[in-house]
């Protein structure tokens, strides 16, 4: 059973490999764009950039980006619960200025070496 913390690991290989590879686990949230997003994502886009930026360098944003045709955003988040990650969402200027207005997420095992799990 994987640990209760903010990641759960699973080693995947044989004996011989499985300090190599482990499972981690995140939360991969898609942030759907409002209708008018085009028009509302200038005025506060520089401050997003610099959020994600920051919670990149911090380790609690995994991944993050937008589809091309502008129909949402992939945030791939390291959290300790599904509330935990939507919390980090919500708080971006996009949700609070309705860039984004609603979202879809689910727990993802992310296969990484075990140097890449990030500890609590």
């Amino acid at each position: 059973m994987p640990p209760a913390d903010r990641t759960s690991t699973r080693r995947i290989g044989d004996r011989r490999d499985s300090g190599r590879l482990a499972i981690e686990r995140i939360w991969v949230v898609e942030a759907t764009y409002g209708p008018d997003a085009a028009e509302r994502r200038p005025a506060v886009r520089a401050q997003h950039l610099a959020r994600i930026a920051e919670l990149r360098d911090s380790g609690t944003i995994v991944e993050a980006g937008a589809f091309t045709d502008m129909s949402a955003s992939l945030i791939l988040v390291r959290a300790q619960s599904e509330e935990a990650a939507l919390a980090v969402v919500e708080a971006d200027i996009y949700f609070r200025t309705q860039v984004w207005i609603g979202f879809r997420i689910r727990a993802f095992g992310r296969a990484v070496r075990s140097n890449e799990i990030q500890p609590d």
